[in-house]
């Protein structure tokens, strides 16, 4: 195996990129005067119910990065940590909306002391008994990066991703046209690595959409014959894209009525 890849000796994990710079734009008006990440769901905004979720995973250092609005989700970081004692928010602005690979580089420097982290979309919303399931296998399992995938009827609407029997990740295949992914598995939006990213990341081209694409920088490892494994989520799973999905989203973390 490459020198590079991260041995399963119970690492420690305790800090989290969220990447929060984007628009929402599919959201419409919703998302005109506030960001997405900070969009209420059941009296919370939405990047909130993730960072409790890693909490509760045992992390205690998240690393924000910004970009649209960005005053907004510095202000939530404020208050999220005034609220939390002992949890750290740092906020980093993107200094372009270049895209996800962009998103990361951004939060390099606040990493240097991290062999292992994780990472994810700060605006993708799980069944909250996923998160301590996949930082335990973040911190035991070998890999150069690990993706959290969730089952789907057609991944076209994210990534396809394709696995062998192992869920070893053999390809990626970026919003396929609808009715031609030929798996089922869905990129989830929930990562865990080392410093051996940002060597993909500092590589990438602009896509024919002009951004850094941290996919394109995953099928580069995997082109590179590194070990990306995927781990299945179970449950409930939404990229709150569309006024449909929040919707659904706010009536999924709605507090249950108690049975009399």
């Amino acid at each position: 195996m490459p020198d590079a890849i991260l041995s399963g000796v119970a690492a420690e994990i305790t800090a989290a990129v969220l990447l929060a710079a984007g628009h929402g734009k599919r959201l419409g008006t919703l998302t005109a005067d506030t960001p997405k990440p900070i969009l209420d769901i059941a009296g919370a905004p939405l990047i909130s119910h993730i960072v409790d979720a890693l909490v509760g995973a045992g992390l205690k250092h998240f690393i924000v990065v910004t970009g649209y609005l960005s005053e907004q989700i510095e202000k939530w970081a404020k208050t999220y940590e005034r609220e939390n004692p002992g949890i750290r928010i740092t906020t980093v602005r993107q200094p372009e909306l270049n895209g996800t690979g962009g998103a990361m580089l951004a939060a390099k420097a606040l990493l240097s002391g991290h062999n292992r982290f994780v990472f994810g979309w700060g605006d993708i919303l799980m069944d909250r008994a996923n998160y301590p399931r996949f930082i335990h296998h973040a911190r035991i399992d070998e890999y150069d990066l690990m993706l959290a995938v969730n089952r789907v009827k057609d991944p076209f609407r994210g990534a396809a991703v394709y696995v062998t029997p192992q869920m070893i990740v053999e390809r990626l295949d970026e919003k396929p046209a609808q009715g031609t992914a030929k798996t089922e598995w869905n990129n989830a939006g929930l990562f865990a690595a080392g410093q051996l990213i940002f060597d993909y990341l500092a590589r990438l081209e602009p896509s024919p959409r002009g951004e850094l694409e941290l996919p394109g920088a995953i099928a580069q490892m995997i082109a590179d014959g590194r070990i990306v494994r995927a781990l299945d989520m179970r449950g409930f799973w939404s990229d709150v894209g569309t006024p449909e999905d929040l919707e659904a989203a706010r009536a999924w973390f709605k507090p249950k009525r108690k049975r009399q």
